[in-house]
């Protein structure tokens, strides 16, 4: 699998300030459900983006992932990061927390988050409390309906762009039932085949906490809660998909006037393009929405803040060639081949000293050490209060490192 290529931060910043100097003191055009054109702006610019309304998701699976993400918050499972970015370690005002499949990590701004495990049959994972068993099952439940969906989008673009029949829906009709936005860009390639969402990122936002909120700076669109960003480290082309959880009414209002500013809304805009208006979408408690195929690659997004606390629960399929512990613990046993301990005596020694596999060993020795150990005794414990997986596979891995550490010594 391969990693969609991003920019580096010094290229971002370099194309954000042109695009800020060809805006000057002005804003760019945007629209929202109240503006008249905003269904065909949709429809022919950003239409790989599909809203599932929340009047047409089962009650009960609204019911059970309302209640995992309160249950998350009540826990204290929810966790602020401290990342580096433009040079400065600062500590984000969003807290989350990363489920997905047993041994999985993801890696944002030079962080890597541990996943805790979802459910999973073949393992014996152990976790604090039986509320938290259900909490995880809850995400994995909405995993598979998230999943499903996406395979349903995904069908009926391939369909479209098959026939290259690009049908032009009522997009007003289609907020109000449960039809779905279908139509494809037109573009000359075959759709990339999808695989199963492996991670879903938890997020906890309450503006009463964020008081230092940025303006957005393109459109004018209000107070970013998250600013605008391509979703780092998936396979190319893989679809996201948010589930939306607002509550608890606050009359604190941190946006402007021209919308509900109880509301929040996910702002979406060409990357780097001052031609095409930016969308501006509300979404409800139960929304959730869909990033198909390339659409996070060539658009950019961000989150606008309401006034109540919100949660997302953002499923994708991360990039994991070398961001797994089955990969990690790989490299290591591959490593230890070269390690011959005496059946009788315990005496260690190594069967080569090649320069090649030498090396080989001091390079997978301080990927463990400092991709791994270092990040997760720095801000991975805390997951310990979550599930014990993650105390178990890096006691493993530590013991793994100890015995490469005496191996570059015996090269000495």
């Amino acid at each position: 699998m391969m990693k969609r290529g991003v920019l580096c931060e010094e290229e971002k910043e370099a194309k954000k300030q042109k695009l800020l100097d060809q805006i000057g003191d002005g804003h760019l055009p945007y629209l929202s459900p109240k503006d008249d054109t905003f269904y065909d702006l949709w429809r022919t610019c950003y239409s790989k983006l599909t809203l599932l309304q929340a009047k047409h998701i089962n009650a009960d699976l609204h019911h059970t992932v309302q209640n995992a993400f309160l249950s998350l918050l009540d826990n204290g499972c929810l966790f602020q990061d401290l990342v580096r970015l433009k040079g400065k370690d600062i500590l984000t005002p969003v807290s989350r927390i990363l489920i997905g499949r047993p041994g999985y990590t993801y890696k944002y701004l030079n962080t890597r988050l541990f996943a805790v495990p979802w459910i999973n049959d073949e393992l014996n994972t152990q976790y604090c409390t039986r509320n938290l068993l259900d909490t995880y099952k809850a995400f994995s439940d909405l995993n598979k309906f998230l999943y499903s969906q996406t395979v349903n989008e995904l069908q009926k673009l391939r369909k479209a762009h098959k026939n290259d029949c690009f049908q032009h829906f009522d997009y007003k009709e289609q907020v109000k039932s449960d039809k779905r936005p279908c139509t494809l860009n037109n573009e000359n390639k075959e759709l990339h085949s999808l695989e199963p969402f492996n991670v879903t990122l938890i997020n906890y936002m309450d503006p009463r906490d964020m008081p230092c909120l940025k303006e957005e700076p393109y459109f004018g669109m209000g107070k970013m809660a998250v600013s605008w960003h391509h979703d780092e480290n998936l396979v190319e082309q893989s679809t996201v998909a948010v589930y939306n959880f607002s509550y608890q009414e606050s009359a604190h209002d941190i946006n402007g006037d021209d919308k509900d500013p109880a509301t929040w809304n996910v702002g979406l805009k060409i990357a780097w393009d001052i031609e095409t208006p930016g969308l501006c979408i509300p979404l409800n408690t139960g929304d959730c929405y869909l990033m198909l195929d390339d659409l996070n690659k060539t658009h950019q997004h961000c989150v606008i803040a309401g006034c109540q606390p919100r949660f997302s629960s953002t499923h994708r399929v991360a990039e994991s060639s070398r961001d797994t512990f089955q990969y990690i613990k790989s490299q290591c046993n591959s490593a230890l081949q070269n390690l011959h301990m005496d059946p009788d005596t315990g005496a260690a020694a190594l069967k080569s000293l090649e320069p090649r596999v030498l090396g080989q060993t001091e390079e997978i020795h301080n990927e463990v050490e400092f991709e791994w150990l270092r990040q997760f005794w720095f801000q991975g414990k805390r997951y310990n209060k979550c599930t014990t997986f993650w105390k178990e596979a890096m006691t493993e891995l530590e013991n793994h490192w100890k015995q490469m550490e005496t191996m570059i010594g015996y090269q000495g």
